[in-house]
């Protein structure tokens, strides 16, 4: 049976979605079957953040509307054979979809795949309850500015009333100069004031195109075989900006 985990933030532009698609990738590289639902029933972006947005036949409302079967409606990434993307309505994007029909499409799948990740909504309304209930563990994602930390905190609050298995934390953005310099808090700070293991770290230089995925960043190397192995080996970002050549990094930095 799957592991089911959905990726949430709280809030948006914290890199929920570039989390959700590139772990998925990472796992499926190492030979793990994984499935990337897309639950945001407004922005549905999971598809082109993959780049198979041009291969949507079907999507999760046609099956449960009975129109296709849930693998049919799964497409089979180009570059990752071992990853399949489920999208959202993009049939229908207007419908009500309750949490219960989520769950039932993804409980069918889960018996013949590793991994089903489940990409949140931003914010904590109706989209995030759908997504949650289809769950069983919870990735957090947040950067360190106070107001993703705020609203990753209302999150993790609703995510403890659903009793999941494990809840875990990805801090993107991290700047190492500011690390190191001692101006902001570091993701182990970030993880003890929300009481979270952490998964992963991110650097904030690390730029992404939306739709590419020819290369994976390290970090979700680390985060992948955190997930596999329960282990927690993290990203360095500091040490770029340590020593001679970190001090001169630093400087032009901040310079720009």
């Amino acid at each position: 049976m799957a592991r089911k985990i959905v990726v949430t933030s709280g809030k948006g532009g914290v890199g929920k979605t570039t989390v959700a698609v590139h772990l998925a990738a990472r796992l499926a590289q190492k030979g793990q079957r994984v499935v990337l639902c897309d639950a945001d029933f407004g922005l549905n972006n999971v598809d082109v953040t993959a780049g198979v947005e041009e291969l949507v036949t079907y999507d999760v409302v046609d099956v449960i509307e009975g129109r296709c079967r849930a693998k049919q409606a799964l497409i089979r990434h180009p570059k990752y054979p071992n990853l399949y993307v489920l999208t959202s309505s993009h049939s229908a994007p207007e419908r009500y979809v309750s949490p219960q029909a989520v769950k039932v499409v993804l409980d069918t799948l889960s018996p013949q795949f590793d991994f089903i990740f489940i990409d949140c909504p931003a914010g904590i309304d109706e989209g995030f309850h759908r997504a949650v209930a289809a769950a069983e563990e919870a990735i957090v994602v947040t950067s360190p500015s106070v107001s993703a930390l705020r609203d990753a905190n209302r999150a993790l609050t609703l995510l403890k009333s659903y009793r999941l298995q494990t809840l875990s934390l990805v801090v993107n953005m991290v700047r190492g100069d500011l690390l190191v310099s001692g101006e902001c808090l570091t993701p182990i700070q970030i993880a003890d004031l929300l009481k979270l293991p952490l998964l992963g770290i991110l650097p904030e230089d690390y730029r992404l195109s939306e739709n590419e995925l020819s290369s994976l960043h390290p970090s979700f190397r680390m985060m992948a075989n955190n997930l596999l192995t329960g282990k927690q080996k993290l990203y360095d970002v500091e040490r770029k900006y340590s020593g001679l050549f970190g001090n001169v990094r630093r400087a032009l930095k901040r310079s720009l």
